[in-house]
């Protein structure tokens, strides 16, 4: 090859080198020679903000264990001791349990733990420090009791709801069982029925009770019974003494509006309807009423109470309260807790083989005379 076209060769093979190399904004780029260079394509962005590149899925919540459950609810369960007034002679001393139901302070037991409420009450927090607390409710019928300690920023228990449950749920109950010494002691069981009606002592008998086979002993009363997803669904408050594996909580439902009212407005006041019914259930136990399969049978009435100087007489069947129907005293209860003393509730009730309505006013319970 002459000179001339040596220099010819090199000229060519420069300039297609130069032509190949470039500079863009995001940086160096080659390309073959002969070819027009071509950027690379941007990335396509989501309206998240990514790219394409398909997301990592996460993984599934895993459910809660039981021990996840009893470990969230250890610290809403408190010990809650009282006695009676320090100058009188014969002073008793009352211990058990409590759930604290919100994050001011306000918690539930039972009234028989309280006593008569005119001495201290003291609760004992999981941190192992005690509170004062005084009475802001009771209810000797129902067995139920709001006490209230000062400060906030407690842990309280998740409220449930116990006209959920079926036969056979799992529950756990927790409590203090003889004295501090066991301070919150789990028990696990099932629900073994609903609705039950069982003689108390010779004022009365107690009604609508969750029958539990989960061991509840004496300092147990109080304390929370809770069903699987970590829910209070009833307050432990009796055994059968004389038989194994039977255990009664009362309905939380009865709780929750008590606390409603007293969170807005500082108290509560219970309604009296005065009267006292049997479910068909507890009808056929007692041997009372008869032919009625639906309602509540009046058993006992305050003869200068609402219910009476309204037009309701023994015998009667309460069928409705403001129109909801009543098969249950939880039912009865729950529309009756809605009203304060001085309002009106709308009850339907049959008598012989009519259905008849009454406005009763209500009283308040305080003034009023025991029924049962």
């Amino acid at each position: 090859m002459n000179k001339f076209m040596k220099f010819m060769f090199w000229a060519v093979f420069s300039f297609g080198l130069v032509s190949a190399v470039g500079i863009t904004a995001g940086g160096l780029f080659i390309t073959f020679a002969g070819r027009p260079a071509e950027e690379e394509p941007a990335p396509v962005v989501t309206a998240a903000g990514l790219s394409d590149i398909p997301p990592i899925e996460p993984e599934a919540d895993k459910a809660p264990t039981l021990s996840d459950v009893i470990e969230a609810a250890l610290p809403s369960v408190v010990g809650v001791s009282s006695s009676g007034p320090s100058d009188a002679s014969d002073s008793t001393y009352y211990m058990g349990s409590g759930v604290i139901a919100t994050e001011d302070g306000y918690i539930i037991t039972n009234q028989h733990v309280i006593g008569t409420g005119s001495g201290r009450i003291a609760v004992t927090l999981m941190s192992g420090s005690t509170r004062e607390a005084r009475e802001i409710w009771s209810d000797n019928a129902l067995d139920l009791a709001v006490i209230k300690i000062e400060g906030e920023r407690y842990s309280p228990a998740v409220l449930g709801d116990a006209e959920a449950l079926r036969v056979g749920d799992s529950v756990i109950a927790i409590g203090n069982p003889l004295s501090m010494q066991f301070e919150r002691t789990v028990t696990a069981g099932i629900i073994s029925a609903l609705n039950r009606t069982i003689t108390v002592d010779s004022s009365g008998i107690m009604e609508d009770l969750i029958q539990t086979d989960a061991s509840i002993n004496p300092g147990n009363s109080g304390g929370p019974l809770i069903n699987s997803a970590g829910e209070v669904i009833g307050i432990n408050t009796i055994k059968v003494s004389s038989a194994e594996g039977m255990g009664f909580a009362v309905p939380i439902n009865l709780c929750v509006p008590v606390i409603e009212r007293i969170r807005r407005s500082g108290e509560f006041r219970t309604p009296y309807l005065g009267l006292y019914a049997h479910t068909a259930e507890a009808a056929r136990y007692l041997g009372t009423g008869s032919g009625f399969s639906r309602g509540l049978y009046v058993a006992r009435l305050d003869s200068g109470g609402p219910a009476f100087e309204a037009g309701l007489r023994y015998g009667d069947i309460i069928m409705y309260a403001d129109g909801s129907e009543v098969n249950t005293m939880l039912a009865l209860r729950r529309q009756l807790f809605a009203h304060q003393p001085g309002e009106s509730i709308r009850i339907s009730y049959m008598r012989d083989g009519t259905l008849r309505e009454a406005a009763v006013t209500l009283a308040a319970a305080s003034s009023a005379i025991d029924v049962r």
